[in-house]
């Protein structure tokens, strides 16, 4: 201190919670647009939503442990041009599964679902786990999936999603973002489109989501050894940027697609289908993302060191894949 001429330790300030980004984002997209509404089922604060209600408290329903009203109030809403923001973690969405279907994309009305505690989330538990949202989410006509790779794409995708005309799920982790820093409002991205964060010539990482950084670091472990390979941020699981998958096919033989979702039915199945539609069936494909099995309980960093969905375990997979040693 200049005045003290004491010792300060600098403060350090960690990044923003997902959760937090979400509920700021909200309530700033809210004050430009009096339609956006949030309804959340007895979750405000793991959800964000505390914000919204704070500050709108005419625009905010909480409708208790009712997952499956909130879906259809949310839809009765949308049907009368109000904007409805429904904010439940990903794994109690499930209980909605019906009224998501029938209420929301059989009408094809913009409801927007943002999903938190997408992924393994740890210490809440096996039932906490985020990890099925893929897969029960994309086989619906119309609904759009989306997952932020860090917490500025967060803020750009929900602003996305309300510029959207029908319904779509954006989800995201638990926790501390990235540490990246904030554009000054939030855009709309372009529709369905993904972007290269690297270039490659051995393989690709088609990756979307929370395990988008870990594709980074597992690329430079590889680069180590002689192997270059490409990462691709993905951004929408559905749909699909088809054009940046078809490039992507044609420079590298292998591809890898990387999620924290299971396996079955999830991102990287999609990239299989669509391969399979566009007769590129040439190209080797290795699917990494949560097994046909329950994680159990623990912290997120030590489970997903434990499936292999770490930067080490990714990149472990991929050379003995590759044929190539790390050691």
């Amino acid at each position: 201190d200049l005045e003290t001429g004491k010792m300060v330790r600098p403060s350090i300030q960690p990044p923003p919670t997902y959760t937090s980004v979400f509920g700021k984002t909200l309530v700033r997209l809210a004050e430009e647009d009096p339609r956006i509404v949030a309804i959340t089922a007895a979750m405000p604060e793991g959800t964000g939503t505390d914000l919204f209600r704070d500050r709108f408290p005419k625009r905010y329903y909480d409708v208790g442990l009712a997952e499956q009203h909130a879906v259809t109030f949310a839809a009765g809403l949308a049907c009368e041009g109000i904007k409805p923001v429904v904010a439940i973690y990903s794994t109690f969405l499930q209980r909605g599964y019906d009224q998501i279907e029938h209420d929301v994309c059989l009408q094809g009305l913009p409801v927007v679902f943002c999903l938190d505690r997408g992924g393994l989330v740890g210490e809440d538990g096996p039932t906490h786990h985020g990890v099925f949202d893929f897969s029960y989410l994309r086989m619906i006509p119309g609904m759009a999936i989306m997952a932020p790779a860090e917490e500025n794409e967060l803020q750009h995708m929900l602003k996305t999603a309300l510029d959207h005309a029908g319904p779509c799920a954006l989800r995201y982790p638990r926790g501390s973002g990235m540490g990246r820093p904030m554009d000054p409002a939030p855009a709309s991205l372009p529709w369905g489109r993904g972007v290269r964060l690297r270039a490659g010539r051995d393989l690709t990482f088609l990756a979307v989501g929370g395990r988008v950084q870990a594709c980074l670091e597992a690329a430079e472990l590889l680069e180590g050894k002689g192997v270059l390979a490409g990462v691709l941020n993905m951004r929408f699981i559905k749909p699909l940027d088809l054009d940046l998958l078809k490039e992507a096919a044609s420079q590298t033989e292998k591809l890898v697609t990387v999620e924290d979702n299971a396996l079955a039915g999830g991102f990287g199945s999609a990239v299989l289908e669509a391969l399979s539609d566009a007769s590129l069936r040439e190209n080797s494909v290795l699917r990494l993302g949560i097994p046909d099995s329950f994680v159990m309980h623990g912290a997120p960093a030590l489970l997903y060191q434990s499936l292999g969905l770490d930067a080490a375990g990714i990149a472990a997979r991929v050379s003995e894949w590759c044929g190539v040693g790390l050691a």
